[in-house]
């Protein structure tokens, strides 16, 4: 397959125009100039069966870009039961060039929802290093009446990134997840939420922020 957290609009903006270093006081530097390799390990649930979801690092290693193309929660009508919720985990291993480390400090979340009057859903997601404890979960609530394209972001400030452990693998895990309440709307209506597009793509961007490892 294809190679492929989180609180101020300050880091993201940090990250998007790829500024110079921020001294001690951040630690934050540069992307380098290696590539990183970015590759899916797993990738479970209802939300990303498999050859469903692809990982792509972009060429100045400022972010990476998930893409799915059945991530789709829906209730009402004929819905299975179950269609209500659905959740991928993503885990990837991370190759970075020696001497870096990275954390993730932004993720911008698209798709498109079409929700009766009295219908809701909400999309979540939470990330951790492995072998470090689970983040919360963030969520973004939507209500019905609505019938558009969607965006969430989740952003984190620099003084609470978690970052990758230095001159250790550690794979990174990405827990998202979509689900629709009926609520008190026509249960002969259909209400769903996707993460993708008519044409089968949307990405979910994932944004970096790096920093030198100490010297050992």
């Amino acid at each position: 397959m294809a190679a492929g957290l989180l609180m101020s609009s300050a880091i993201g903006a940090l990250l998007a125009t790829a500024v110079p270093a921020q001294g001690p006081s951040t630690g934050i530097v540069d992307p380098p100039p290696d590539r990183i390799v970015i590759k899916v390990a797993t990738v479970n649930g209802s939300g990303c069966p498999q050859g469903t979801a692809a990982v792509a690092v972009s060429p100045d290693n400022t972010a990476f870009t998930v893409t799915y193309s059945e991530y789709l929660a829906q209730v009402g009508g004929g819905s299975d039961p179950t269609a209500f919720r659905k959740n991928c985990q993503l885990n990837l291993i991370v190759h970075v060039p020696q001497g870096f480390t990275y954390a993730v400090a932004s993720a911008d979340y698209r798709g498109f929802a079409a929700l009766q009057r009295g219908a809701s859903s909400v999309q979540r997601a939470s990330y951790y290093f492995q072998g470090s404890s689970n983040t919360e979960f963030r969520s973004h609530p939507f209500r019905g009446p609505y019938n558009d394209n969607w965006q969430a972001t989740d952003t984190t400030d620099w003084a609470q990134l978690v970052w990758a452990p230095c001159g250790v693998q550690r794979n990174f895990n990405i827990n998202t997840e979509l689900r629709v309440s009926a609520g008190s709307s026509n249960p002969a209506e259909t209400s769903f939420m996707t993460m993708d597009s008519t044409d089968g793509d949307i990405s979910t961007i994932y944004h970096l922020a790096w920093k030198e490892c100490p010297d050992s």
